[in-house]
């Protein structure tokens, strides 16, 4: 049963979605609270023949929604939205139950969520005229690819999710959406509120785990994928759609690198790195991972930024906003697992590094670990925790080299004064995004995805469209 800390919302009821109507399951979960370990809501786990249910009805929508024109789509997404934040209390409330996420940061969550939606009111793609003389006209038009799978992580479940929904929705594609079975509740909420909305079977949810995503990346009625998770799971995920020649786009997250030059002002540059470190406790896709400092200032900036941490992020139940416990038990024992191997090693850290015993909740303070060995695991590999390795250079060359990992390639940060500099380093990092003089954070109009190991195709502003469709030539002849 419920906890009885869940106040108000005790009596919820969650449901898979399917041709418009929720349906429930023989099989339930749980979901444990991160900051108290008390377990949530039950919750139903989908089928393989509700997954069958819900492609069927989605494909016979499609043949209708596929038809509407692009004006009737972007008035459904703006209603999408403002039921998104008609219904924020709620939403956003369950949100930091499942996440830990503190209220205003939940908040921020459903408000992007609703942006999402609503930025692609104004932004569609538009038929191109590709070529033009005397005998032919060919205008390149943009097709819907069909049936959306989308497999959503935990980390930010709706604003992460939102994206390919309303990716979908915007170019005419039918989307079914499995959450995280870390995180499904705020997802299935929403999908069940927006069945007010839209035509049955246009965007339905099923709940389940790795065999439900599975089953998704290998049904035939299914035609494109978008995945937002591990390296490994999206390799796995890739193999499984060559059987069918799926479309595939995945967002595999990145051991990022941040690189401060000496020429910056620390009392600007401190802070932002810190929330590029630890903010939502480190659980961001492109959160600052490694942190390059030149030599000249790698003291002073070290000092600093310890300050920063322990004063902006530090560990408290109930008023913490930045800074989260870890989202759940397997990511909690895998950061666990980085700091174990720092201690064994020996590597100096400076700030945090112990997990507070006997206390309920998968919290970690912010550690930051001084200039551990380049070949160590938490410098090689994505902790995706509040665990920072601070390490310093001398050489410009040599720090970008160090910056390009193959795990690396969805967002790198660059501080200089010197723009021109910073251009410089910025094209010969091998990332998909790369922030200047700011924290990385995706931005709702600029194509995103992953280089390498980080990534395959992408999402998010106009081009991020091009992924959803299907290219049209026409060729008219004079």
């Amino acid at each position: 049963m419920p906890s009885t800390t869940l106040n108000g919302y005790a009596d919820l009821k969650f449901f898979n979605i399917i041709d418009g109507k929720p349906r429930t399951s023989k099989q339930h979960d749980q979901v444990i609270d991160p900051r108290t370990e008390e377990p949530l809501w039950d919750v139903p786990v989908a089928t393989t023949q509700d997954l069958d249910d819900a492609v069927e009805a989605a494909n016979r929508a499609f043949k209708t929604w596929k038809k509407t024109t692009v004006a009737e789509r972007q008035k459904l997404l703006h209603e999408v939205a403002e039921c998104v934040l008609s219904n924020q209390t709620l939403l956003a409330d369950i949100l930091a139950r499942e996440t830990g996420k503190s209220k205003p940061m939940a908040n921020v969550e459903v408000d992007r969520t609703a942006y999402h939606h609503e930025y692609y009111v104004d932004v569609a793609l538009e038929d191109e005229l590709q070529y033009e003389d005397d005998e032919v006209t060919i205008i390149g038009t943009h097709m819907p690819i069909g049936v959306l799978g989308a497999i959503s992580p935990w980390n930010f479940p709706l604003l992460l999710s939102s994206v390919k929904v309303a990716s979908a929705l915007a170019t005419g594609n039918c989307v079914i959406i499995k959450p995280s079975p870390f995180t499904p509740y705020a997802l299935l909420k929403f999908c069940e509120l927006a069945q007010a909305l839209l035509p049955p079977g246009v965007f339905q949810a099923v709940n389940g785990g790795a065999d439900l995503g599975e089953a998704m990346t290998l049904h035939p009625g299914i035609h494109h994928i978008s995945f937002t998770g591990t390296n490994a799971v999206g390799k796995r995920i890739l193999q499984n759609c060559a059987h069918t020649l799926k479309r595939v786009v995945l967002e595999m997250a990145g051991n990022n690198a941040c690189i401060v030059c000496e020429d910056v002002d620390l009392d600007v540059v401190v802070p932002s790195v810190a929330a590029g470190c630890f903010f939502h406790a480190g659980q961001v896709c492109v959160a600052s991972k490694r942190i390059y400092v030149h030599e000249s200032l790698y003291e002073r900036f070290l000092d600093r930024l310890v300050d920063e941490a322990r004063r902006t992020y530090a560990v408290d139940d109930d008023e913490a906003v930045l800074f989260a416990p870890l989202s759940n038990k397997v990511n909690f024992e895998r950061a666990k697992r980085f700091l174990d191997d720092c201690k064994k090693n020996g590597y100096n850290i400076v700030a945090g590094g112990e997990v507070r015993a006997g206390k309920k909740g998968y919290w970690m303070p912010p550690t930051i670990v001084a200039k551990p060995p380049e070949d160590s695991l938490l410098v090689q590999e994505e902790q995706f925790a509040p665990i920072a390795p601070v390490l310093s250079w001398t050489d410009e060359a040599d720090v970008i080299a160090r910056s390009n990992l193959d795990n690396a390639g969805l967002g790198a940060s660059v501080y200089t004064k010197d723009l021109e500099r910073a251009r410089s380093i910025a094209s010969q990092l091998e990332s998909g995004s790369v922030w200047i003089n700011r924290f990385e954070r995706p931005h709702h109009g600029a194509y995103f995805g992953g280089w390498k190991l980080s990534g395959y195709g992408g999402e998010l502003g106009k081009r991020g469209l091009y992924n959803y469709c299907q290219t049209q030539s026409v060729h008219i002849h004079k």
